[in-house]
């Protein structure tokens, strides 16, 4: 019966929907797992910096190149426009249900991989806009947590931008993921599995 079609035109799945509704399903599952995964370390290292050097010096790692200094982000990832915390929750919501519907076509490993490490790093600075002061349940400014930043790279080299750049594991996995989000689109890869031109 291939080639038959459903009332309203729709085609009758056949056996090949069989293999790549299995794909998907992996696929998706790899997404969630590394969104989780970026998710829990971005929680975990917040919360230790936290408690290891709020109100205290930064901690250098390599000096000249690496420190850990915490700072409240009201803006988007490292640490730009500021001021604009309630827009970038927002936004942050919006890139979370985009990523959770194209799931759906999801049939390339490598979009996986670059929309979980979107995903998870999202929902980690979402969490800050969302519970984070002055955020927070039962007061009035709701969506304006501000985002725990503490990776500070070339301390005191960026002079015009005083604080450039902080970031924390959320911001890398985003950018990451957009990066290679950009790599896939400009080669033509696409989230259904196929390639342009091929």
């Amino acid at each position: 019966m291939r080639g038959l079609q459903a009332e309203g035109g729709a085609p009758v799945a056949g056996p090949a929907a069989a293999p790549a509704a299995k794909r998907r399903t992996r696929l998706v599952a790899v997404l969630v797992a590394l969104a989780a995964v970026v998710y829990v370390i971005d929680v975990l290292t917040k919360t230790v910096v936290l408690r290891a050097l709020e109100g205290k010096a930064p901690l250098v790692v390599i000096p000249d190149v690496l420190q850990f200094r915490v700072i409240f982000n009201s803006g988007a990832a490292f640490s730009l426009g500021t001021g604009m915390t309630i827009v970038f929750t927002f936004i942050a919501a919006a890139v979370v249900v985009a990523i959770i519907r194209t799931a759906r076509k999801l049939l390339s490993l490598p979009w996986a991989i670059a929309l979980g490490l979107l995903l998870g790093g999202a929902f980690g600075n979402l969490t800050d806009r969302l519970l984070r002061y002055p955020s927070g349940f039962g007061r009035s400014t709701q969506f304006q947590g501000h985002v725990v930043d503490f990776i500070e790279v070339l301390p005191g080299h960026f002079p015009v931008i005083d604080y450039f750049p902080v970031f924390n594991v959320a911001d890398s996995s985003i950018v990451c993921g957009g990066i290679l989000a950009v790599l896939l689109a400009w080669r033509g890869y696409q989230i259904d599995g196929s390639r342009e031109g091929k």
